[in-house]
């Protein structure tokens, strides 16, 4: 008889609250479930639709992969301000780059990626009898867990659910693990739909082109991942750089393209740049950095999340202003991409997705897009004020009571906020955030062809000539990592772009100095229970 409850076996099972609270490092019954044995699954296109759901949560989160992937560079840090975000040392030591294999933000990707694949792979089992699509929907799916699970560890325990569930999982690594990825995305390539662009919720589940997509990420990379443990760097292969252009070639034949309108592009309405969308909410997005009093829309801000200055630097601009005249146009010399701070809301006017205030404007249009920087303003015009009664002016620097440099004592106003979804387009709720892309395709074509020995200036311009940014003269690698930064951030790339690119272990604001220069800290460590349940498995270099 099947089970149609999914099982997550001994490496995928350890409760975050056990993890977070053992100092013993001794695996209790209570640590994990062995199933007597997987039978299959009565009905594998729900457990299709499950994976989904799951991935959109673990994605929308502001923590654990989200915490690794931008907190860890110099995209994002979170002060503490008064007792506010202080949390054990949690945020600062992510971007300090101080973190041990108990942090919660390693120890729950871990186990979240993990146990997608394993359910990926039980929708695959034979004895579930997967649909054509049920299995080229896990394919896809247990190829992006794994790829995450790649990026982030370097090793990838997978379960073969053929076997008693006693066994210990394999653990692929390097090579490896890349063809594993590459396999399960050819299945996908050849199963999936084809799905136009601009297609609306069809873009919401796989397809040809996310799976393209996908595969031209992981041949991207290969050279890193298949060298990761051994703290080298590798080369980049002609034919993988030459496989990586043609997918992009197919994707943008399916109708995908850059599309003008930035901030647009993170409505939920569609669009002919968004490749795969998942239905998780994007209120973390917006409101990790919002101040307390910057909207009344969702309650306001959690006043947490912010951006190192060298960051924000990277965009054209005044340096110390970010403003908006009342009709929306930039008056500080920014790219679009950088957005602005406008001087007050909009009048309410009913259009899609906007809500009305008490006093007859759109709710949340205040806040401005992309860095908000300087005065903030209220609905009506007037200056806002933080909670102790201070212009509510978001500065440049992260300093403590003292006026000096650091990530603790800073009050409610330092550091620079980052929106790119709108909090007036009904406060963030509309479960559409956007996992793939084609700008990031196009940026990927560019690489590819500087890796391989041809000039991406053209096509690197091509986009900031859209984004309202002056064309460069020329592109070399420094220049296509910081067009990819301002293009994607805080869409989870910048951990991965930092790492390819050479730029990771750099020296940036707070890092610790003993961090600085330090490969270790291009993975993470494998979290101390899952090495005790699973013996093929070995801690990464240098923990």
């Amino acid at each position: 008889m099947k089970r149609n409850q999914i099982r997550f076996y001994l490496l995928t099972l350890l409760s975050v609250g056990t993890i977070a609270s053992c100092t013993d490092l001794e695996i209790e019954e209570t640590d994990s479930i062995i199933s007597a044995g997987f039978q299959g699954l009565d009905d594998p296109a729900s457990g299709v639709t499950g994976l989904y759901s799951s991935i959109a949560g673990q994605y929308a989160d502001q923590a654990n992969k989200f915490a690794l992937d931008e907190v860890t560079t110099d995209a994002f840090l979170v002060p503490t301000r008064g007792t506010d975000w202080g949390d054990n040392g949690r945020w600062r030591n992510l971007h300090t780059h101080e973190w041990n294999a108990e942090a919660v933000d390693i120890v729950t990707p871990f186990q979240q990626w993990n146990g997608n694949q394993l359910v990926a792979s039980q929708i695959l089992d034979s004895r579930s009898n997967p649909s054509g699509q049920d299995v080229a929907d896990a394919s896809f799916l247990r190829a992006y867990s794994m790829y995450i699970i790649l990026d982030l560890f370097g090793q990838v325990p997978v379960r073969d659910t053929q076997l008693p569930s006693s066994s210990i999982p394999e653990v692929l690594t390097g090579a490896d693990a890349v063809n594993f990825i590459l396999a399960d995305l050819d299945a996908a390539i050849s199963g999936l739909p084809t799905v136009a662009a601009g297609s609306g919720d069809a873009n919401q589940t796989g397809s040809k082109a996310a799976a393209r997509y996908l595969r031209a990420k992981v041949l991207l990379n290969r050279h890193i991942f298949e060298n990761q443990l051994t703290g080298g760097g590798g080369t980049p292969n002609a034919g993988d750089m030459a496989e990586v252009i043609s997918l992009i070639d197919a994707i943008e034949a399916d109708g995908y393209a850059l599309e003008a309108g930035y901030f647009d592009l993170f409505r939920d309405s569609p669009d002919n740049e968004t490749i795969w969308w998942l239905a998780a909410g994007t209120g973390n997005r917006i409101y990790n950095g919002l101040h307390y009093n910057s909207t009344s829309n969702g309650g306001g801000g959690w006043n947490g999340f912010s951006t190192l200055a060298e960051y924000y630097d990277m965009f054209e601009g005044d340096a110390n202003n970010n403003r908006l005249d009342a009709s929306g146009a930039a008056i500080d010399g920014q790219e679009e991409r950088r957005g602005g701070v406008p001087p007050m809301g909009t009048v309410f006017s009913g259009a899609d997705q906007t809500e009305e205030s008490d006093d007859g404007f759109e709710l949340g249009s205040n806040v401005g897009f992309g860095f908000l920087v300087g005065q903030q303003y209220d609905l009506d015009g007037t200056p806002l004020n933080d909670r102790p009664g201070n212009p509510l002016e978001f500065s440049r620097d992260f300093v403590d009571n003292s006026g000096a440099n650091s990530l603790i004592n800073n009050s409610e106003r330092t550091g620079i906020r980052v929106q790119k979804y709108g909090a007036r387009y009904n406060g963030g709720f509309t479960n559409h955030e956007i996992i793939f892309r084609f700008s990031d395709a196009h940026l990927m074509r560019a690489e590819a062809m500087m890796r391989s020995g041809g000039d991406p200036t053209s096509e690197v311009n091509e986009l900031r000539v859209l984004r309202g940014a002056t064309p460069l003269a020329s592109v070399g690698e420094a220049e296509l990592l910081a067009e990819r930064g301002r293009e994607l951030y805080a869409e989870t790339w910048r951990r991965n772009d930092m790492i390819r690119f050479g730029q990771y272990t750099r020296q940036w604001e707070f890092k610790a100095a003993n961090s600085v220069g330090n490969d270790k800290y291009k993975l993470f460590p494998i979290p101390n229970p899952q090495l005790l349940a699973n013996p093929n498995l070995v801690q990464n270099p240098d923990y």
